[in-house]
Order: structure tokens, then sequence, then C-alpha cells
């Protein structure tokens, strides 16, 4: 089934403009989801909303509130919301263009796929994809998604466009105020050259189907277990290599290819899972 558009509007440069639709670059639908279950019962549990004074409450009638003193709300109907127009909601206007290299990997978010909304929009849609593979820059832009207003950046790909939600200036902590703590000592150099080694051993293109999550693939396996009726096997904790002695170690071993497993795969070995019983008529 073909996905659906989180956004639609117009993507703009200067007075050329276009209708366009956001689709998300990434599909969450293989991920593993858990609900809360009353193992009692093995009812699935429902939240309900309550109000401590009256009890429980219909969500229609809910509306947001924002807190400006403890137990004080100024509250907000989707009427009110919905009052707020910014251009940005309907529109993508390209603001201005930068080097890749200028914008910290720290700000880049989540990607989506940028489409031309007809027939007629592809030639427009056209001309800005070509001109900004042509400038090697990166074009940027606002876009309201969720009722959030965010900064995109957007670069051609292929015949396409990818854009990518940026984080704003204060969702970014400054890593020195951690990094401040880690000495500044110089490590050994022996055991340094060793990494290096160890680097060029690995080096390679990247793939990104060598790198499955481990996680999800034994949690997966775990689930498989516990239908089939098994136990799950527990895994070993990590080996601490804190001491310098042991670490030096650590690195030779690892330049002789000890300790290697299969890169990507689970630890978990996946059980077939068990055919569902088909229902009596």
């Amino acid at each position: 089934m073909a996905p659906r558009p989180i956004w639609q509007g117009h993507l703009k440069l200067s007075l050329v403009t276009c209708p366009v639709a956001l689709y998300p670059a990434i599909d969450p639908s293989g991920d593993v989801h858990f609900h809360l279950i009353n193992p009692k019962t093995n009812n699935r549990i429902k939240m309900i909303a309550t109000d401590p004074d009256t009890g429980p409450v219909a969500r229609s009638e809910l509306v947001k509130g924002y807190e400006i003193d403890k137990g004080r709300y100024v509250l907000l109907s989707e009427e009110d919301i919905r009052s707020v127009r910014l251009e940005s909601t309907k529109a993508i206007d390209i603001e201005r263009f930068a080097p890749e290299a200028d914008i910290d990997r720290l700000y880049w978010d989540t990607p989506y796929f940028v489409t031309p909304e007809g027939k007629l929009a592809q030639e427009a849609y056209g001309v800005i994809r070509e001109a900004m593979k042509r400038s090697g820059q990166i074009a940027l832009g606002r876009v309201v998604l969720a009722a959030r207003e965010r900064l995109l950046a957007l670069e051609p790909r292929d015949e396409g466009i990818v854009a990518y939600t940026l984080r704003a200036q204060d969702e970014v902590r400054d890593p020195d105020a951690l990094f401040a703590d880690i000495g500044d000592s110089e490590p050994d150099p022996d055991m340094v050259a060793i990494a290096q080694k160890i680097i060029e051993q690995k080096k390679g293109p990247f793939d990104p189907s060598k790198f499955v999550d481990r996680y999800e693939e034994a949690l997966k396996a775990l689930i498989a277990e516990k239908r089939e009726g098994e136990e799950p096997t527990p895994v070993d904790e990590p080996e601490d290599t804190a001491s310098a002695s042991d670490l030096m170690a650590a690195l030779r071993a690892s330049l002789q290819g000890k300790g290697r497993g299969k890169p990507g795969a689970a630890r978990r070995t996946p059980v077939k899972p068990r055919k569902a019983a088909k229902r009596r008529a």
C-alpha cells in the first residue's frame, strides 16, 4: 500500500512555486511494539482520562493547557490553536542556501521525500531541483509539522528532493558541558598505533544491509521462544577492560582477530514461529 503524505502544500523559491507533498523516508512498521496487558486476564489495558476530583472524563471534552504557575493553566481549544496561521503551514519557502559542511550533524533530524503533486508541478519542481544540484548548496526553509514549525534542509537526490528537519538551537546541548571533564592527557602511543591498525582492518564501504538492529532481532527471537513455550537464554554481560593492562591485552587480541563475530548478527537464534491453528467454523 502506498504511503500517505504527512504534509501537502507548496515549495517556493522566490516567485517560482509548485505543489508538493512530504512523505516519511523511514518505515517503522517492522519494529517491535508492545501493549500493556493484565496478566491475570490477558486483556489489553485501556488508558482512561481521569480527573482527580470528578473521575473519568471523555477525551472529546478535554482542551490543551499551558502551565503558567503551579496548578494554573492558560486553556486553549482546537479553534484557538487553528487561529494561529503561519505561512509555513501551507508552504515551504526557501529562505537561503548554505554549504552542507556549515550544518553541524547534531542538528540533522528526520528525513522526508519531497515529491511534486501532479504533472503540472513537475516542471517547476525540476527547475528548483536542478538549480539546487548545480549550486551544490543545501536549501533552508520552514514547515509546520505536528503543530510545530520546523527548519528544513532540502537537497537534491537523483530525480527528487530529500528534506531533513533540523533541530532548533535550544534543543542541541553544548558538548563542552559534558566533554569538559574528560582528561586531556595524551593516550599511550603504542595503544593508539594498535587501535589504528584495527581501524585499517575494519575499513570498508558503508553497506546498510550489513547493519541490522540486533536488539530488535533478539526481541523477535525472544517472542518466538516464549510463543513456543521455551525459557529465554540469558546473554552474558560484556567484560570491562578499564585497566591499562587489560586494555592493551584487548587491543592486541582484537588486532589478531580474536573474539570477532558476524557483523550485525543477533546473539539469540530465532525460533521459527508456530503456525496459528485454524479457527473452527
